[in-house]
């Protein structure tokens, strides 16, 4: 009993005197995952959703120029949305195609309003379909936040919601009054 006390005593008189350094393994960074779509698919969603991003900061903004370039620009893209290399079901592009079909008209009451409350409101039922459209075809590219805003409209129903790269809240309904109110309702990560 003694010897394995004095040689567990020699082994750690050694281990606290040694010069060496611990040795400390290096793991490789992982890699990206793969996207369950391909990489046309996800190519044409993220100009999409670039100018989905464009169009709600010109509402924080509030450039009706801007907002008309970006709803057009938007409307390129949805009509150019690559839905055939969606991997999964059909029923997953049938109902993809039903929301960019909606999408497009949201862009289209966008463009016709003539008051920046009305171009909001149809914003606002722009940013269900997108963020239904994401659901549906699970985007993987990027986290994307659902934001809400409890007031944005005096009259009817007051609530309204958009889509964000950041959970940081910068409302597009109520900038110049409210610009940081708001809530994240919900985020999207299908990277994993």
């Amino acid at each position: 009993m003694k010897k394995l006390f004095f040689y567990g005593l020699f082994i750690f008189a050694v281990a606290c005197n040694s010069d060496d350094k611990p040795v400390i393994e290096e793991k490789p960074a992982a890699p990206l995952s793969k996207s369950k779509n391909s990489d046309v698919f996800n190519q044409s969603f993220k100009g999409l959703m670039d100018t989905y991003y464009h169009l709600k900061d010109n509402f924080i903004t509030e450039s009706d120029t801007m907002i008309n370039t970006y709803a057009k620009q938007m409307q390129t893209m949805v009509d150019s949305l690559k839905l055939s290399e969606i991997k999964g079901e059909a029923g997953i592009v049938e109902n993809a195609k039903m929301f960019t079909q909606n999408i497009s008209n949201d862009l289209k009451n966008i463009l016709a309003s003539k008051d920046l409350l009305t171009k909001r409101k149809s914003f606002n039922v722009l940013s269900d379909n997108v963020y239904n459209l994401i659901k549906i075809v699970q985007y993987d590219r990027e986290i994307v936040y659902h934001q809400h805003c409890p007031m944005a409209f005096e009259e009817g129903d007051a609530n309204a919601y958009w889509l964000s790269r950041s959970s940081d809240i910068k409302n597009p309904f109520r900038p110049t009054s409210m610009l940081t109110c708001g809530d994240v309702a919900d985020s999207l990560d299908y990277s994993k």
